[in-house]
């Protein structure tokens, strides 16, 4: 079956109304160097009428409110200088497509893809540097009536979870709301600004050769986890504690280091409960708010312990965010915990189910399947997902592994 995907129209995005031309300066979490990159998402939509229509008007709407994403980021000139946005309303790239089959021709796009993955997102105008863009929207119709919202955000300006505020936004808007049910709230001024290191080294960026692999578990399958740590510890853990612990003990297994060579989970945590007395209490803070968690244990420790203990280490890693995050916050800390190392000791996971999303409605109901990609051949990188719908349970998309290493990381993630 021929499938082909046509671009339509493609056109920036202005806020509908007049909006402040502001100069906006960022955190020193969203400054940091590593964010300054692209995260692309597919949202597949099962129903839709005119849904780039309407989608479109929204954002309209939508960047009155969250008008620095209308503007442009601007590098600084001078060596001392810092990344900030310019607030100009020049607007948000929005590209209409439309594709020659229906969603169920291409399993919702389930892995793997029968639709090349870059014909779904959007390309900004030749001459245009994408990383100067802080959004990137493409919407392309199906034939059966469904759509796919392509996305394509730079992480300096919102993390995850702004990143789902502003799409749940827009969503509001296109349902008929005047005004987003969250006020949303800049004041990056209120994440704390410690005092600066020394710079060292620029970080480097390996290459390695990973290769991709997705597990789907039951809601069974977790609950059996959850199950047995509570029989071990009396206390409950996480959806997330047992979906990482049970990927970074299978890649441990696989890429079998020496015994006491140490090895790396690494995660965002959430922080705004930590910044409760600065953050508004209605919420609406959309700008990066997270603290790099990592967790060290010997490759023996994490290859011969039980799962339930994995989960315990881990567990451990996450109780100390308080301390950690608060002594990082008045300048307490030798290392720069946002300066990260990507060795293939270390694995990087990034937790999507709790973002918005899953809950994000354009008029008709939640996505069916939604797909990130944040993969780099520099970093070993696990996402927890969810399957497409009406799956229910888990989905964790790697690519943290080599060739060599494949066949075991598969045997391991079996339940």
């Amino acid at each position: 079956m021929s499938i082909s995907v046509t671009r339509t129209t493609q056109n920036l995005v202005r806020p509908s109304e007049p909006t402040p031309s502001d100069t906006l300066y960022l955190s020193v979490i969203d400054r940091v160097a590593g964010l300054r990159h692209m995260v692309r998402s597919l949202h597949v939509f099962k129903d839709g009428q005119d849904a780039a229509r309407v989608i479109k008007e929204a954002l309209s709407k939508a960047l009155v409110k969250y008008y620095p994403f209308a503007g442009r980021f601007v590098d600084p000139v001078h060596q001392t200088g810092e990344v900030h946005v310019a607030c100009t309303g020049e607007g948000v790239w929005f590209v209409k497509a439309k594709a020659s089959c229906s969603l169920e021709d291409v399993k919702y796009l389930d892995h793997p893809l029968m639709i090349p993955q870059d014909e779904l997102f959007p390309e900004p105008d030749t001459g245009t540097d994408p990383l100067t863009l802080p959004l990137m929207m493409q919407v392309t119709e199906f034939t059966c009536g469904g759509f796919v919202v392509g996305l394509i955000s730079v992480h300096t300006i919102a993390d995850g979870l702004g990143a789902g505020q502003v799409m749940n936004a827009i969503g509001e808007i296109a349902r008929g709301l005047k005004e987003p049910n969250v006020e949303p709230i800049w004041s990056r001024d209120l994440i704390p600004n410690p005092p600066k290191l020394p710079p060292g080294p620029p970080p480097e960026f390996p290459s390695f050769s990973l290769q991709y692999h997705t597990t789907d578990f039951s809601l069974n399958d977790i609950m059996k986890i959850k199950a047995k740590y509570f029989e071990s510890t009396g206390q409950r853990c996480s959806t997330f504690d047992a979906s990482i612990a049970k990927v970074w003990q299978a890649r441990v297994r696989a890429i079998q280091l020496g015994p006491q060579d140490l090895v790396h989970v690494c995660f965002f945590a959430n922080t705004r409960h930590l910044l409760h007395q600065v953050l508004p209490t209605e919420g609406g803070f959309y700008g990066n708010c997270f603290y790099p968690v990592t967790v060290t244990s010997t490759s023996q420790e994490v290859q011969s312990a039980e799962l339930v203990d994995v989960v315990k280490i881990i567990r451990n890693s996450k109780a100390r965010l308080p301390v950690h995050f608060a002594k990082w916050a008045v300048g307490d800390f030798k290392e720069d915990p946002y300066e990260l190392t990507f060795t293939y000791n270390s694995l990087f996971v990034s937790d999507w189910t709790r973002l918005g999303f899953l809950e994000v409605d354009y008029g008709w109901g939640p996505p069916v399947h939604v797909i990130p990609f944040a993969y780099y051949q520099f970093m070993a990188v696990a996402i927890i997902g969810a399957p497409p719908a009406p799956k229910k349970g888990v989905r964790i998309m790697t690519q943290c592994v080599e060739k060599e290493h494949l066949t075991t990381f598969q045997e391991e993630m079996k339940v």
